[in-house]
């Protein structure tokens, strides 16, 4: 009896069995459900899930765009080069495989642990760089090792390619992987980690259209990672070429006249505002950035006292010296003082209780022979005339205190003191007395030499002032126009009205200041037969006292800027050498490249008689320009017989101003309304031999370290 208790204890209730019964039932449904939805509804997701499995994406990286200079001439290209790049979907402990990877690939082990370190957010399935341009050693070890590493690709990719010893580093820039900060940055934002991009000049600013569009290659790889076969590929699209306004054959010559010196060159075109060349010395080596700049290099040449990095054509902010006088000029006759205005100069005056000197003792003077002399005391007595406001009135209108525009990053603005603007920066009001040296470009002015060279070659171009550019915008899209616009602000283009006497006056005191003479500043710069007119500026550092030491640390910068012809120029040159001692130096500089673009247009034109009437190409702007011996040239003599050459962006009335003699007489020269744009001699005469100092072409023999620099 006890054992059937029992028995009818462990029987379950049916109730209970028919529960288990359909509970069984009903996971048995929904894995046959599962299976169901696996291998029937979902058979195309887990096909391409499972080809993902076995196909890699591997990327195909897009060539950037070439840099050309205005002629069509090769400036930046690129070479094919192979990089390493660590991939992560394998399911290894890459940690482990560090030491062998950084011995292999030459890699210190510390920064190839803080590369992965840096990529530790991105997806797991995009590759990480960790070398580029490999060694064919390196390569070699990489396919040896294809069984212990398979997290290890080689992609090929073109590199960057820049001239050698930083010719024109400045203005084309270079290029870097963008790092962590960049992509903090709005401006980034469709970037990703190990992305290459425009770091600086050129390349920077029009990173956008150079980079291309990177494409995508399919590769079937095994179990281990290792590739067996290709797929498909999507072909990347290269970037655009762009050509720039520079001229080699001009930018050779700037940096061979600049050679070994600190500072900066810029020539431009005033008609356009084209840059014809730009040098900043000392400059680096941009292919050192192409690969990845190693930490000790690059901790060298933020470190260097003479600022290698820096674009000194537009960041460099100093004194201007005595080229300012011809903006003081300018303010001085425009408000009708300095026509009359004439200053016994006795090695300078006493003003407010200082005595400020001069360095010659020029006797009388006035505004005519102040200019070409460089008379401070002339200009002491015309800056307490003026007063520090009008001053900054007229030097503002002429770009100075004010960024250009130019198309390249981070250019500065210059200070242009003024009554208000001390106030609202020191909280100071502005004392008489500090208005005294500005008048000759000292004290709180300071300019860029880009500003310069704009400021000066305006007011030779009857107040034309245009905004600089390295690039021509009439080959970018409408869109990136604009943004460049947008992007750099600053003076721009624009028209300053300027009184014809003001124009007529300025611009001769510029060309007397490089003819034969006493006290002309730039006599030594002096180019027979060309109509060369320009301003020196010798400008005291802080504190620096006047030692004309040349490259001493308490040495005046020595400045200048030059342009031909002197009214209406076609061409403008800034030659800034920092500690150089006197701007006749700066002037001799300047005339080298000028000499070597006369000679080259000279060359390019032949005969000018059957060329003047045809239309100018964008390159070919210039003319000859022949001055005979003992004519004088002082305003009121009449061109008997000129020929120009038009350019498509400049009106007929400021075109019709510039000097082109072929001959000349006694009488009053043409006004600039007076003048015609063509006219022909009656008999082409023929042309007579340049001087010695003119026989070199713009192709000159250059030292070793500029051969093959550009073909």
């Amino acid at each position: 009896m006890a054992v059937d208790k029992v028995n009818r204890d462990e029987k379950l209730p049916a109730l209970k069995l028919t529960a288990v019964q359909y509970g069984i039932l009903l996971l048995m449904l929904v894995l046959i459900g599962g299976l169901w939805r696996l291998q029937v509804l979902g058979v195309d997701t887990y096909r391409v899930l499972a080809e993902q499995n076995r196909i890699r994406k591997v990327p195909v990286l897009a060539a950037r765009g070439k840099l050309l200079d205005r002629e069509g001439r090769l400036i930046v290209d690129n070479y094919p080069s192979v990089s390493c790049f660590l991939v992560r979907e394998q399911n290894r402990n890459i940690d482990a495989d560090l030491p062998l990877i950084a011995k292999g690939l030459n890699l210190d082990l510390e920064q190839l642990q803080a590369t992965l370190h840096r990529f530790r957010m991105a997806p797991g399935y995009q590759p990480i760089p960790i070398k580029q341009d490999i060694s064919p050693d390196e390569q070699a070890f990489i396919e040896a090792h294809r069984n212990e590493l398979p997290e290890l690709e080689t992609i090929d990719e073109e590199r960057r390619l820049y001239p050698r010893d930083g010719f024109a580093a400045h203005l084309i820039g270079y290029v870097g992987e963008v790092s962590e900060e960049d992509l903090n940055n709005p401006k980034f934002a469709y970037y990703e980690p190990g992305d290459v991009v425009g770091k600086a000049g050129v390349e920077e600013t029009y990173d956008e259209i150079l980079r291309g569009t990177d494409g995508s290659m399919d590769v079937i790889v095994d179990s281990h990672g290792r590739e067996v076969g290709r797929r498909g590929i999507q072909l990347s699209t290269p970037g655009q070429d762009l050509k720039l306004t520079i001229d080699n054959d001009i930018q050779k010559a700037a940096e061979l006249a600049l050679g070994d010196a600190n500072g900066a060159v810029v020539a431009m075109d005033p008609r356009n505002g084209e840059i014809l060349a730009m040098v900043s010395h000392p400059s680096y080596d941009p292919n050192a950035f192409a690969v990845r700049i190693g930490r000790s290099d690059w901790n060298k040449l933020i470190t260097d006292p003479n600022h290698p990095l820096m674009n000194k054509a537009i960041q460099d902010q100093l004194a201007p010296g005595s080229t300012f006088k011809v903006i003081m000029s300018v303010a001085g006759l425009e408000e009708g003082i300095a026509q009359t205005l004439k200053v016994n100069c006795s090695g300078g005056g006493d003003f407010y209780g200082h005595f400020f000197k001069c360095d010659h003792h020029h006797g009388l003077l006035s505004i005519h022979e102040a200019i070409p002399e460089s008379c401070d005391t002339y200009f002491y007595e015309l800056a307490q005339r003026l007063g520090i406001d009008t001053i900054a009135k007229y030097a503002t209108e002429l770009g100075i205190g004010t960024k250009t525009g130019i198309d390249l990053p981070n250019e500065m603005a210059g200070v242009m003191p003024s009554n208000k603007g001390k106030m609202k920066t020191f909280g100071q009001k502005w004392y008489a007395g500090e208005v005294i040296s500005v008048g000759i470009g000292q004290g709180a002015v300071d300019v860029t030499p880009i500003q310069l060279v704009r400021a000066l070659s305006g007011i030779a171009s009857d107040g034309h002032m245009v905004r600089p550019h390295v690039v021509n915008p009439g080959q970018l899209p409408a869109q990136i126009q604009q943004a460049v616009l947008d992007s750099f602000p600053g003076a721009g283009t624009r028209e300053v009205s300027l009184d014809s006497d003001t124009w007529m006056t300025v611009t001769e005191g510029m060309a007397q200041a490089t003819q034969p003479g006493l006290y002309h500043t730039a006599e030594g710069a002096h180019l027979e037969g060309i109509d060369f007119a320009g301003k020196t500026g010798t400008a005291q550092i802080v504190a620096g006292g006047d030692t004309h030491n040349k490259g001493g640390a308490k040495t005046p910068n020595a400045w200048f800027v030059g342009m031909v012809p002197r009214r209406n120029p076609e061409i403008a040159v800034v030659v800034l050498q920092e500690h150089g001692d006197w701007g006749s130096g700066s002037a001799k500089l300047a005339a080298q490249i000028i000499t070597a673009y006369v000679n080259k247009k000279r060359k390019q034109d032949g005969n000018l008689m059957l060329q003047a009437d045809q239309k100018a190409k964008p390159v070919e702007m210039g003319a000859v320009w022949s001055v005979p011996e003992g004519v004088e040239s002082r305003p009121g003599q009449k061109a008997k017989e000129v020929v120009r050459i038009g350019h498509p962006e400049v009106s007929e009335t400021r075109m019709g101003a510039g000097r082109f003699v072929i001959a000349m007489n006694d009488q009053p020269q043409l006004s600039r309304d007076q003048a015609p744009l063509f006219s022909r001699p009656a008999a082409p005469q023929p042309k007579p031999p340049a001087p010695a100092a003119m026989q070199a072409v713009a192709g000159v023999a250059l030292p070793e370290r500029f051969r093959g620099v550009i073909h």
